[in-house]
């Protein structure tokens, strides 16, 4: 936009001249060139750009949305498909059980280890606990089919001296106002609205129920999820949201990539170019809105409506510090 007001100044600034001479050449009287000259000063024309878009950035910081300069607000501003990862972005992140499915003589008394499984000893028997693929395998048994009970349930199996002794399904909760946040997002332009996570089908078409979004794409590697950019680019800017480190490469392959910042990896802040500095998805709202009405501020569509109105997202429009802020 700025290269845009560059040349929009030109052709004013050649037009400028040319009535310049003419006054001077028809009345003879230099001050009247000077006059037009003066009048005529496109200043406002290549300031509107810069003043426009800095102040975008300032309002997009009061609501803790880390914009990384002018070229990404507009881009922001001219979003129209959203990926949006699971866990940590879509839902909460921090899982809790729900519900322990025992099989055998074992008590509910177990301790989950994170991570993809573990195998150890425990009074001279031999345990793994870990994902339902892993440990099936390790206990040389086939992998069970076990039931999603709700949205953003995770299943962690145990085994015992190779027998499968029963499962513990945890669950990831959406977080709240998540259906809200969609329709706000496809009022303000967004066509297309999917989810790109590397938990199982089952799961990621669980957190889908009630949200209408418009693709699912599960059981996805962090390279798969750059693929997935690629593709969607095709049909139009791609703006990725992701909190994790398997995220990075997606964010850096977007048109704009956004990182839940709050409690996210440092690599995915790294590579994103918008931080949501706390903890919550629905700061996309103002953020948007913001760039949208920067936008049509520099290109002088609208001004007093864009320049006076807030972002109706947010309805007390307070700078206070919200919860999970990063300093």
């Amino acid at each position: 936009m700025a290269r845009m007001a560059d040349r929009y100044s030109l052709v004013f600034l050649t037009v400028t001249v040319v009535l310049a001479t003419s006054a001077w050449w028809f009345t003879g009287d230099p001050i009247r060139a000077v006059a037009v000259l003066v009048v005529a000063t496109p200043c406002p024309l290549i300031l509107a750009v810069p003043v426009a878009l800095v102040a975008g950035l300032s309002r997009a910081a009061h609501f803790w949305v880390l914009i990384k300069g002018a070229k990404p607000l507009e881009a922001l501003a001219r979003i129209t498909t959203l990926i949006l990862d699971k866990t940590g972005t879509l839902t909460d992140g921090r899982p809790q059980i729900v519900s322990i499915d025992t099989q055998g003589d074992l008590s509910e008394d177990v301790v989950e280890t994170p991570g993809e499984g573990v195998a150890g000893t425990v009074d001279g028997r031999r345990v793994v606990v870990g994902g339902a693929g892993f440990v099936a395998a390790q206990a040389g048994v086939a992998d069970p089919e076990i039931a999603v009970v709700e949205a953003g349930s995770v299943v962690v199996s145990l085994a015992v001296d190779e027998q499968l002794m029963g499962h513990l399904v945890m669950a990831d909760a959406l977080r709240g106002g998540t259906a809200d946040l969609l329709a706000g997002l496809r009022r303000l332009g967004l066509a297309r609205i999917l989810l790109a996570t590397g938990d199982r089908r089952a799961v990621a078409e669980a957190v889908n129920e009630g949200l209408g979004l418009d693709a699912v794409r599960a059981e996805l590697t962090p390279d798969q999820k750059v693929l997935l950019v690629l593709t969607e680019r095709k049909n139009g800017p791609v703006m990725m949201v992701g909190d994790g480190v398997n995220d990075a490469p997606a964010l850096a392959a977007a048109d704009i990539g956004v990182a839940m910042g709050a409690r996210g990896a440092a690599a995915s802040a790294e590579a994103a170019d918008v931080v949501l500095q706390v903890d919550h998805l629905d700061r996309l709202l103002p953020g948007i809105e913001t760039a949208q009405r920067s936008r049509r501020i520099a290109l002088r569509i609208a001004p007093h409506e864009a320049a006076t109105q807030k972002p109706q997202a947010v309805s007390n429009g307070q700078a206070d510090i919200p919860e999970g802020a990063t300093p």
